[in-house]
């Protein structure tokens, strides 16, 4: 549809609001070249499996690609040197033209992921800042002089370990880095860089690109007098570095704000666009990225608490759940929409995540009628619908630079696993990391109507076809210690409860009288059983009921 038509009562506009996204990690997505690296072309020609307009496709409404931009590759990616590229191992300007096209020709959406709080050491900007104290770009950075004692300007730790500031040996002064020393801060209280980075939004949306997801963007804009950070009264030696002082001057500063709604009247140049931002902390935190009443900030704010919570892995526990859902439900503004992840490329794969019992599989069975009943714009991570594992990757084989973060993240950015053969349809070379465990694959599993990806595919259609599931209000429901159970529902459309046990015991929940029926279960043997009155929920297991 085209701008200004609707669906559903939804305006095209807000396409967001009903959509899932599928978030591709391009190195291991699709290699076309044989060098073992995915590329922009390879996800050109496994579009018709994200979604060609049939029931045999998964069915999500967009892709989100980790980013693409030319870059040294020391974070793989979000160390950019160039926002207005593409890097040579994923093609070229005109391969993403032709994605751009191709995915809108099977009504799929694209978002760029966009670093706009750090560049790489090698951007011609930072080259230009770093090579005098009087360049013209020298405010385009955080550049401080030492200590008297010759130490770092404040006690910022960076994200990666150790401290947040670099001596330049030329100038003499130190440069802010948030996580590598290759990856320098740009300073957004500088009207030039946000002149700049805005304009980079304004050059993908002229070609097309339909959003952006945004790192870290609530560490763009700082306390003005970079002061120390308070120590932090909890730090134990065992935590990561990083948790030695509280962020309070440097995340989620007050004055980020300002600098959203500025983003955000940029897209609204370029009708229908919209942006979801990568932000940390409590629910009423995340809300203000929206922009109160006026919703004139983020269209979308992750919220993680489900896939992490205070620095530390989330549990797979009901009551926790329902804390963090109904948490922010209560704190977001009208009008505006969670968005939950229960994976990504910085965290542990959800099967292994919560596989200390060996039962992993089961919890990702229902953590796809968690993420996507749920009121949301779900964002699902290429191969989660598969239950691909992390992988044990050999130390000559490591590529993350950040390895003390959750040992690497490596393993869960493990190729894309179409078939069984030696190249797991993914490269006809050498893969850039090691695959998984063979079994775990999409033809494995294409026509097994009991598989992870059959489930998958059937829920993403139910909750297309379903208003209460893509539109509706959500109303938490009292149940039984061990389950998480809530109702959706849309005016005029029939409302859908949905049932999570996360204990390994069957559990009997109550529902209201009347009939019902499973729309769709983890056990697909109950799909279609009547219901009325009450509903024995499997072990582990999941339910839509409607």
């Amino acid at each position: 549809m085209d701008a200004g038509e609707t669906g559903s009562g939804v305006e095209i506009g807000d396409w967001w609001r009903r959509a899932v996204v599928y978030q591709i990690y391009p190195r291991s997505f699709q290699d076309s070249n044989g060098d073992g690296i995915g590329d922009l072309q390879g996800i050109i020609d496994r579009l018709d499996y994200v979604n060609d307009g049939t029931d045999r496709s998964l069915g999500v409404d967009a892709i989100w690609l980790s980013p693409t931009f030319p870059s040294p590759m020391k974070d793989f990616g979000y160390d950019v040197s160039d926002y207005c590229d593409v890097h040579p191992d994923f093609g070229d300007l005109a391969a993403m033209d032709r994605l751009i096209d191709e995915c809108h020709r099977r009504g799929i959406r694209l978002l760029l992921d966009w670093a706009p709080n750090h560049s790489s050491d090698q951007h011609p900007w930072f080259i230009e800042s770093r090579a005098s104290r009087d360049s013209p770009r020298r405010d385009w950075y955080y550049w401080r002089d030492p200590k008297p004692d010759g130490a770092p300007p404040n006690n910022w730790r960076s994200v990666f370990g150790g401290p947040a500031w670099t001596i330049d040996a030329r100038t003499g002064q130190y440069y802010l880095h948030s996580f590598l020393k290759e990856q320098p801060d740009l300073n957004w209280r500088n009207p030039e860089v946000v002149q700049a980075m805005h304009d980079v939004l304004r050059f993908w949306m002229e070609r097309g690109v339909d959003g952006f997801r945004i790192d870290v963007l609530g560490m763009i804009v700082k306390h003005p007098d970079l002061p120390d950070n308070p120590i932090n009264p909890d730090y134990e030696p065992s935590m990561p570095d990083t948790h030695k002082v509280l962020d309070h001057h440097s995340l989620n500063y007050p004055d980020v704000f300002d600098a959203v709604a500025g983003i955000r009247r940029v897209l609204d140049e370029y009708p229908g666009r919209m942006a979801v931002g990568e932000v940390f902390g409590p629910a009423d935190v995340i809300a203000r990225y929206h922009g109160g009443e006026a919703l004139d900030g983020l269209h979308l704010a992750f919220n993680f608490q489900l896939l992490v919570h205070d620095g530390v892995q989330s549990p797979w526990d009901s009551e926790f759940m329902r804390g963090v859902v109904s948490a922010l439900e209560s704190s977001l503004p009208d009008g505006a929409q969670p968005c939950y992840a229960l994976g990504n490329h910085d965290q542990p794969r959800l099967a292994s995540r919560h596989n200390h019992d060996g039962r992993g599989q089961e919890r990702s069975r229902a953590a796809a009628l968690l993420l996507l009943g749920v009121r949301s714009t779900p964002f699902l991570y290429y191969g989660e619908e598969l239950g691909m594992v992390d992988v044990d990757i050999p130390e000559d084989r490591l590529q993350d630079p950040a390895r003390f973060y959750h040992h690497g993240r490596d393993p869960e950015r493990t190729p894309m696993q179409w078939d069984a053969s030696a190249g797991r349809g993914f490269t006809e070379g050498e893969p850039w990391l090691p695959f998984g465990p063979v079994e775990i694959n999409v033809a494995a599993q294409q026509d097994d109507p009991g598989s992870l990806l059959s489930l998958y595919r059937d829920a993403l259609r139910i909750r297309r076809d379903e208003p209460s599931l893509h539109a509706g209000e959500l109303r938490d429901i009292d149940s039984p210690t061990g389950t998480f159970v809530f109702v959706r529902h849309a005016a005029g459309a029939r409302a859908i409860h949905c049932a999570i046990n996360t204990t390994v015991e069957p559990i009997d929940i109550a529902l209201p009288e009347g009939a019902m029926s499973v729309l769709l279960a983890t056990d697909r043997a109950l799909d279609g059983l009547p219901v009325t009155g009450s509903f024995t929920v499997p072990a582990l297991g999941a339910a839509w009921i409607g």
